[in-house]
């Protein structure tokens, strides 16, 4: 009830402002909700390399060591090595930073970096859809506002 009460303020506060203080308006929130939706984009994208480096260190802790495999240099570059010690694990921190691990600790970073990527997803996702609200609101203002400044025919 609170939250129409809120809804229903912005819709009269909207009412009250000229056409161009509504249309500006409306341009930073669609603005917004574009920034939001590349954040979106990019914790998903994050989320998605940190799934897949767990399911990396998994695949690797299986492995026995001095196994064969192809040690990836760049995204489209391997080369062929040997394993020589699952349980330590290099984990790049960001900024060009690694540090050495144990293969439980590795994970256990994975899947707290996941956790909080999925936590500020699900709170971004709040702000964008209250965002997306705003410029609906506004968009229907301006529109009606344009409606009745317009002559008729």
């Amino acid at each position: 009830m609170m939250a129409a009460a809120a809804k229903g303020g912005v819709a009269m506060e909207l009412e009250k402002m000229s056409v161009e203080q509504v249309k500006a308006i409306k341009e930073q929130t669609d603005l917004e909700v574009n920034l939001l939706q590349d954040s979106l984009n990019n914790i998903r994208s994050a989320t998605s390399r940190l799934e897949s480096a767990s399911s990396a260190l998994h695949d690797l802790s299986l492995r026995p060591q001095g196994h064969p495999m192809l040690v990836p240099l760049t995204a489209s570059l391997y080369v062929p090595g040997t394993l020589d010690d699952s349980d330590k694990v290099l984990v790049d921190v960001g900024t060009g930073y690694f540090i050495e691990k144990t293969m439980a600790e590795g994970k256990d970073y994975c899947e707290r970096k996941i956790n909080l990527l999925k936590s500020n997803f699900d709170q971004l996702i709040e702000v964008a859809s209250k965002k997306k609200s705003i410029a609906d609101e506004a968009g229907a203002i301006l529109q009606a506002k344009l409606k009745q400044l317009s002559p008729t025919s």
